[in-house]
């Protein structure tokens, strides 16, 4: 059941950080330094419907895929939370004013070479999403049941760059949340079961 008090509790508990490679421990994974970037879970203070996009099949990085609203730090945000802040703005039409931020999870490492910082926060009154023209193909939003269920989520694998991969996914209907997402937001989850 959604309350933003889970949530807070949630993020007190400990946990370390996480990555793409977890599941996949005979992958070493490059030695090159990682960027920095933040990504918003921003749930709706109402019924805490979780915001997400589906990215534009065009984009270089994971184009296609169910994210959260972010990017890589820019020489001009002060932090990772700066830089989720500016991306959800500019990907979704969210102002920073709307969002109160309860607090960031651990790291986590993707393969693409972030170290991506989730943000988690709560948006204040009514909001009506702008998708960010050639970059985001779809904005939507996932039940805070689903999201924080542990359950919900299932290990599958796919050949990627000739062997096999494991890696977490949480589909819903017709978005298929899988990946670094889908592996953020089981940390989450785990945090928030009783």
């Amino acid at each position: 059941m959604w309350s933003e008090r889970r949530l807070t509790d949630a993020l007190r508990a400990p946990a370390g950080p996480s990555s793409d490679y977890d599941l996949n421990p005979d992958v070493a994974p490059p030695a090159a330094p990682l960027r920095a970037a933040g990504v918003l879970a921003a749930f709706h203070e109402g019924d805490g419907r979780l915001v997400l996009t589906k990215r534009a099949s065009g984009l270089r990085h994971h184009p296609g895929q169910i994210a959260l609203p972010g990017g890589k730090v820019d020489p001009g945000d002060a932090d990772t939370i700066a830089a989720a802040l500016r991306e959800a703005r500019e990907e979704v039409g969210l102002d920073p004013a709307q969002v109160r931020i309860l607090g960031t999870l651990p790291p986590h490492r993707t393969v693409t070479g972030f170290a991506v910082t989730p943000v988690v926060a709560v948006i204040r009154g009514p909001f009506t999403p702008v998708a960010e023209a050639g970059e985001v193909q779809e904005v939507f939003t996932l039940p805070f049941d689903h999201i924080a269920d542990p359950a919900r989520y299932r290990i599958e694998r796919r050949r990627w760059r000739g062997s096999w991969r494991s890696y977490h996914a949480a589909p819903f209907g017709p978005y298929y949340l899988w990946g670094a997402t889908a592996r953020i937001l089981l940390g989450l989850a785990r945090r928030l079961a009783p």
